[in-house]
C-alpha cells in the first residue's frame, strides 16, 4: 500500500468527499490497482476504463481520433481528452489519465519511454483540465515504465488536490 494512495484515500473521503475515476492506456490498470489496493477505495474511486487503441479512446473517451492518430495518441491533448472522458463516463469529480510509450520508439521519434498524464475536474459545464505533465524513464524496462508512469499520475492529482484553488469539491 503505497503512502501515495493512502493520502489520495484521505483527501477525497474527507470533507466534502469527491469521487474519482480513471482512463488509462499504457499504464494497463497499474493506476487503477494503485487505487483499489487501499481499503476503502470503493468510498470515492468509481471506476477506469484502459483504452488500449485510438478507437476505443475515441468511442468511450471522445479523444479526437484524427488527432490522436497524427501524434499515435501521444500528446498532451490526448491525455486532457482522456481524463475528461474519464469524469463524463463516470460522472465523476476528478479524471486521471495516462498515454504513451512503455518502450523506445525511435521510428516514430521516441527515444525513450514516456507519457502524458493529466487530471481534470468534472462540473456542471463539463470536465475542465487542470493539470497535465510529461513524465519520461530513459533506461527503465517497459513493467518498470508502466508503473512508475502509474505513480506519476497519482502524484500529480495530489499536488493538484493539495493546492488550494483544488480543495473545494468542483
Amino acid at each position: 500500500m503505497s503512502a501515495a494512495a493512502l493520502e489520495l484515500r484521505a483527501r477525497l473521503l474527507g470533507p466534502p468527499g469527491r469521487t474519482l475515476a480513471v482512463a488509462e492506456s499504457l499504464t494497463g490498470g497499474r493506476l487503477q490497482a494503485l487505487i483499489t489496493g487501499v481499503s476503502g477505495a470503493s468510498g470515492y474511486f468509481l471506476g477506469g476504463v484502459t483504452a488500449y487503441t485510438i478507437p476505443q479512446k475515441a468511442r468511450l473517451l471522445g479523444v479526437d481520433a484524427a488527432h490522436a492518430a497524427e501524434v499515435d495518441a501521444f500528446s498532451a491533448r490526448v491525455a486532457a481528452e482522456m481524463a475528461c472522458g474519464a469524469c463524463r463516463l463516470f460522472g465523476a469529480d476528478f479524471g486521471v489519465a495516462t498515454t504513451g510509450y512503455a518502450e523506445p520508439a525511435p521510428g516514430r521519434g521516441i527515444p525513450h519511454p514516456g507519457a502524458w498524464v493529466a487530471v481534470a475536474a468534472g462540473g456542471p459545464a463539463g470536465p475542465t483540465v487542470l493539470g497535465q505533465r510529461r513524465v519520461e524513464f530513459p533506461g527503465r524496462g517497459r513493467q518498470e515504465v508502466q508503473q512508475a508512469v502509474a505513480e506519476a499520475a497519482l502524484d500529480l492529482l495530489l499536488e493538484l488536490l493539495r493546492a488550494p484553488a483544488t480543495a473545494p469539491a468542483p
